[in-house]
Parts: structure tokens; C-alpha cells; sequence
């Protein structure tokens, strides 16, 4: 009796750990093909692919997303350029899309990287519409945006790993330990779209993009 009775609580135990089972996805998307707008959208922006894609700079936020990835939780990595120009050079991830103006970003500010003035300000998370940058800065100033560790160069490539474990982001940068900027996001959608974006008055580069896909 003693027997059966183990042996339905182990049943139970492996059975349980079955319904919480994950699997992981992992998508490295062909940016040779990133002027084929049957695999991605550009919005307010023109592209060269050249040893990856660049994005030209507009006066408003653009983006080049990918239109058969759903992303929810997973890992993000890429390599992205920026330039070291004042206020000119936002570049970084959108995520959780709904529609062209709303979803949420994980974007960097090259210029601040090495500004003993403005260092604090180098990498940062909104959420558009309602919480761009200027409205997180002043009702929850130095919680959505921070420097980066280690300290990149801002006229060169630099790495980014970005976990998201909804509603927990966290941005690494140059394969560092150290996270530069863990944020809680304030969306509520757990889903959506992916894909490079470029601030107001911006251009940027991205290459090797790979995205691990959590399916739970």
C-alpha cells in the first residue's frame, strides 16, 4: 500500500512539473531581407542593409518591426550603433506592440555615455503614449533610466542582451554580469510586436539580431 501510494505522488510531482514545463525558440531573422515587406513594416524611415540595417533619421520615431513575431518572454540580443551627436542619436528596441504608436522601449542615448553630465541618462524604458521619457523623468526621476555598464565607446557597435520576464526587464550591455537598467513595465500587454527603433531626429545601426522565444 505504502508502494502505490509513493508511486501516485511521484505520478503527481512529474505530472505537475509537466503542466509548467517551458520551451525555448530561438529566431535569428535574415536582415538581408529587411526591404521585404512581406517579412517586416518600416514606418517613417528609409533602410540600407549593410553589414546589417541602417535606419535614416526623420523628425519623428520610426521603427522596422517584424511582422510574424508575436514576442512575449524571452531574451533579445543584437548590436547596435549610435553616434555622438547631442540629441540626435536614440537608438533600440521596441517591444510588446500594439499598433504604430503604442508599445513599449528599451532605447540608449549614445551621446551620454561618456558625459560626466549626462552619463545617468544613457539608457532608458518608456512606454508609449502615455510615458515617454520626459513625463518618467520627472514623476519617477533616475528609476527608468541609468548609465551603462561597462561603458561603451558612442561612435562604435556596442552589444545588448535584454531579458524580459514580464513585468521584469533587464538590459545588459557588452555580455557584462552586471545589469545596466532593471525596470518593471508599466504596460499592461504581455505580447506584441519586436523591432528596431530610432528616436525623433535619429538614425541607427543593428545587426545580429537573435531572439529566444519562451513558450510556456
Amino acid at each position: 500500500m505504502k508502494t502505490i501510494k509513493l508511486s501516485i505522488v511521484l505520478l503527481q510531482i512529474i505530472l505537475g512539473l509537466n503542466l509548467f514545463a517551458q520551451t525555448t525558440v530561438e529566431i535569428i531573422p535574415d536582415l538581408s531581407k529587411a526591404n521585404d515587406p512581406a517579412v517586416w513594416t518600416l514606418l517613417d524611415r528609409e533602410l540600407k542593409i549593410d553589414d546589417g540595417v541602417y535606419l535614416n533619421a526623420e523628425n519623428s520615431s520610426g521603427y522596422l518591426k517584424l511582422n510574424d513575431l508575436n514576442f512575449s518572454n524571452g531574451t533579445i540580443e543584437l548590436d547596435i550603433k549610435g553616434k555622438d551627436v547631442r540629441g540626435k542619436s536614440f537608438v533600440g528596441i521596441a517591444l510588446h506592440g500594439l499598433n504604430d504608436s503604442v508599445y513599449d522601449v528599451i532605447y540608449f542615448r549614445p551621446f551620454n555615455f561618456k558625459s560626466p553630465e549626462r552619463f545617468g541618462h544613457s539608457v532608458q524604458y518608456v512606454s508609449e503614449p502615455e510615458y515617454p521619457w520626459h513625463v518618467l523623468r520627472e514623476k519617477f526621476p533616475e528609476k527608468y533610466e541609468n548609465p551603462v555598464v561597462p561603458v561603451p565607446k558612442p561612435n562604435e557597435w556596442f552589444h545588448v542582451t535584454i531579458i524580459v520576464e514580464y513585468p521584469i526587464v533587464k538590459v545588459f550591455v557588452n555580455d557584462s554580469k552586471e545589469a545596466s537598467l532593471v525596470v518593471t513595465q508599466i504596460s499592461k500587454r504581455k505580447i506584441g510586436w519586436l523591432g528596431f527603433w530610432v528616436g525623433y531626429g535619429s538614425d541607427g545601426w543593428f545587426r545580429n539580431l537573435k531572439v529566444t522565444v519562451i513558450e510556456e
